[in-house]
């Protein structure tokens, strides 16, 4: 297993990865086609990309990460939001998808990061000291679903406002 940054010829395999990951999974209606591939192709257009991951398994790409930068509240810096993270089907629950955001959040600290946040399940992202932040909100979703990691400093507090690309998401 080899977890490295994005590269130019990477793009289509990225695509795909979320593509695959996402089809028919239960945040999408049923039926509806994934947007977390477009999320990644808006975010590295417009320069938002701040750390992209691959995970190859005997050369493959099988899983990616993304962060780009969030605000929280009044936090205009300092802020990763974590996301779209999508490993294949095939791989998933064999350790890729966790050595992925293991190095994520290293890198991300390394880089002087104050901590990242995300919309997800808190009982997978628990594992990594993601939780609930009182007073940390995300537009839509409920409290227990929006959570967080600090590096340093006090827990953020206030809604989270993510790059454009994330009303892909929405249907916005």
């Amino acid at each position: 297993m080899l977890i490295r940054n994005e590269r130019p010829d990477d793009v289509s395999r990225i695509a795909t990865i979320h593509t695959t990951a996402f089809k028919g999974h239960p945040a999408h209606a049923p039926g509806a086609e994934p947007t977390e591939q477009l999320i990644v192709e808006h975010l590295r257009a417009s320069g938002a990309l701040t750390l992209s991951l691959l995970v190859e398994t005997n050369g493959e790409a099988v899983g990616h990460v993304a962060l780009s930068p969030a605000s929280v509240g009044e936090e205009h810096s300092g802020w990763l939001l974590l996301g779209p993270v999508g490993v294949l089907p095939p791989m998933q629950g064999r350790g890729r998808g966790t050595a992925l955001l293991r190095e994520a959040l290293k890198r991300s600290r390394k880089a002087g990061a104050r901590g990242i946040v995300l919309v997800g399940d808190p009982g997978f992202y628990a594992r990594f000291g993601f939780a609930a932040a009182p007073g940390l909100s995300y537009p839509g979703v409920p409290g227990q679903y929006v959570l967080a990691l600090c590096f340093s400093g006090a827990a953020p507090r206030g809604e989270i406002a993510a790059h454009e690309a994330f009303r892909l998401a929405d249907g916005q």
